[in-house]
């Protein structure tokens, strides 16, 4: 099962023996702990949830869930993985970066930097207004945003807002670097968030 739970330490560079230089995101991948398995007869889908980190301070429930898998488990994170069927696994078993090899394309998520409140310039990409006599300097307002009819505005019109940390899902990533020793992955090209930021990676089975 090519699935597992990390942090996003940075970028950097790999050399390799050809000489080309490969640009690649370190996540600290694991290692994962499997702390729960659902299944069609009980709950109605196949499913793997991990957990990662080191966590305090958690409540009752959610510490006698998790010590199903062990006794004084505490993470951080934990993260529900859909399968397609049963898998192999029991609680308590460790995800490790030992399941990807060198080349494997993966799916990488996770929750991008948020920016705070943007205008639709900088949000949407938007065009200033002409610099010229009688706009005052408003240049990047945004100007008319309805019409006579139907005397609202749609949902989902470009707007300034909120811009930033939302998921980010992004596909068809190379892997790299493996070192097994540390539970590093080097995952070829950029990686949505910030540093140490909770990403998951997904192998294609």
């Amino acid at each position: 099962m090519q699935v597992i739970i990390g942090t996003k330490i940075g970028m950097t560079q790999i050399i390799g023996e050809d000489g080309v230089v490969t640009p690649v995101t370190i996540l600290q991948a694991g290692p994962a702990t499997v702390t729960q398995i659902k299944t069609v007869e009980n709950d109605g889908y196949n499913a793997v949830q991990l957990g990662f980190g080191q966590g305090k301070n958690l409540s009752k429930s959610v510490s006698g869930h998790v010590n199903k898998a062990g006794e004084n488990l505490s993470f951080k994170t934990l993260r529900e993985f859909r399968v397609e069927k049963e898998p192999e696994l029991k609680l308590g078993d460790k995800l490790t970066v030992e399941s990807f090899n060198l080349g494997d394309k993966v799916t990488v998520s996770g929750i991008s930097k948020g920016k705070g409140f943007a205008g639709t310039v900088k949000r949407w990409n938007f065009n200033e207004s002409r610099n010229t006599h009688g706009f005052k300097g408003n240049i990047r307002r945004v100007g008319s945003i309805g019409s006579m009819y139907p005397q609202k505005v749609f949902k989902g019109k470009k707007m300034p807002g909120r811009m930033g940390h939302d998921k980010v899902t992004v596909k068809n990533l190379e892997i790299a670097y493996i070192d097994k020793d540390n539970n590093l992955l080097g995952v070829k090209g950029a990686v949505p968030g910030p540093k140490n930021g909770i990403v998951t990676v997904e192998g294609k089975e």
